[in-house]
């Protein structure tokens, strides 16, 4: 986490009369004045307290609650980063605010549907993701999962929900896009009239966030003629780490069969033979939900597939800790090494934490170790994968009961 600068507010206005102060004495016979000079010592100051003020705009609106301001606050961010120069933008830097907030590629948005519209209907599928700042990975992902499931049941009015503000005032900042949170899509389709509601969660399991979720819907539940609540990606929690289900074992088999056709292998035992592990990486919590990672290396091991672990970025569990799976690997001799995300989309974690040039990416550091001859990463989330988007269209139906 950076430490947060000193910052200090950036006037155009001070700046102007100081630079018309230092204009004044070109012509006549005085002395260029002491202010002038520091102003032009300092150039480099105003440069840092421009963007120290885009830093402390993008924290502002860094945060999990919205406010009335949120959409203000949003815009004055946004316009306050384009008035920086280039150099200038370089220079951004806040407790969570860097260049990249507003300046990385990371695709089109306006290929994506924040299916926030009106006129709904008495029957409405609203789908809850926890969401994504990357474009691209929120159109192929959760659009994806979305279209399929709009497509599967075309009598309901599917609309998008995140639960992450954060991720909200991102894409809102810097792409215009405006995504509802879980409050403002229950009074949008209270405010429609929806009489059916069936809640479609994009949430790998059981954890803090599919909490929240529920929690939300229970304060509009008596506004509604029936409410129903899917199961989210890896259906029921369990009991322990032996526990396992056709849902984990539908998502370990979809994952493991895209990851290695696109590590060109024909199967995953050929890949063995070559030496070849695949390591999937999901977030990781300290929630009781973290077994649901142990259940699925489980359900790798029973399924056969001894050259895939699981992994987390946050290492909780233990076991699936970037120390704990690198030596994993090394005790069964493997020498390469697939990494890929075992998320709904391909964010900030798999581009970063996974695949980032960073000392303290997984990347960086089965590089640095020195115990693998190759390291390759596949960006890509399970949203976009056919079989998973089919696994999310079955729990719809267990729901609405068809």
């Amino acid at each position: 986490m950076k430490k947060r600068k000193v910052a200090a507010m950036f006037c155009s206005a001070v700046l102007a009369c100081s630079l018309i102060s230092g204009c004044s004495g070109l012509g006549s016979d005085e002395p260029v004045s002491k202010t002038e000079t520091k102003e032009e010592k300092t150039e480099g100051t105003s440069d840092q307290e421009a963007a120290d003020h885009v830093a402390d705009l993008i924290d502002t609106i860094y945060v999990q609650e919205r406010t009335d301001e949120t959409d203000v606050q949003c815009e004055e961010a946004r316009e306050a980063w384009d008035a920086l120069t280039d150099a200038q933008k370089e220079l951004v830097s806040g407790e969570n605010a860097d260049p990249d907030y507003f300046g990385r590629d990371t695709g089109d948005a306006s290929k994506d549907d924040p299916r926030n519209a009106d006129g709904i209907g008495e029957k409405e599928l609203l789908v809850v993701s926890f969401g994504t700042s990357f474009n691209d990975s929120r159109v192929e992902d959760i659009k994806g999962i979305e279209d399929a499931l709009q497509e599967a049941y075309p009598e309901w009015s599917v609309r998008r929900a995140f639960t992450a503000q954060i991720i909200i005032n991102h894409v809102q900042a810097r792409d215009g896009e405006k995504i509802d949170n879980m409050q403002q899509a229950l009074q949008r389709a209270v405010d429609n009239g929806v009489k059916e509601l069936v809640v479609q969660p994009t949430h790998l399991m059981h954890g803090a966030e599919y909490d929240e979720l529920v929690s939300a819907v229970e304060e509009y539940r008596d506004q509604f003629t029936s409410v129903r609540i899917a199961e989210p990606l890896l259906g029921e929690v369990g009991s322990d780490a032996t526990t396992i289900n056709s849902d984990k074992k539908a998502v370990a088999e979809a994952v493991t069969s895209v990851a290695v056709s696109e590590a060109g292998f024909d199967s995953l035992d050929a890949a063995k033979e070559a030496g070849t592990a695949f390591v999937f990486l999901g977030h990781g919590t300290s929630h009781t939900a973290k077994v649901s990672y142990s259940q699925m290396q489980t359900q790798m091991t029973v399924l056969g597939y001894d050259n895939v672990l699981v992994g987390t970025v946050e290492g909780k569990p233990e076991e699936t800790s970037c120390e704990a799976v690198m030596s994993s690997l090394e005790q069964e001799g493997y020498k390469n090494v697939v990494l890929r995300p075992l998320m709904v989309v391909a964010g900030d974690h798999a581009n970063n934490d996974m695949a980032g040039n960073e000392e303290d990416s997984w990347k960086s550091m089965f590089e640095n170790s020195g115990k693998f001859e190759t390291v390759d990463t596949q960006i890509s989330g399970l949203g976009a994968i056919n079989a998973i988007q089919q696994l999310y269209i079955a729990h719809t139906a267990a729901a609405i009961g068809a």
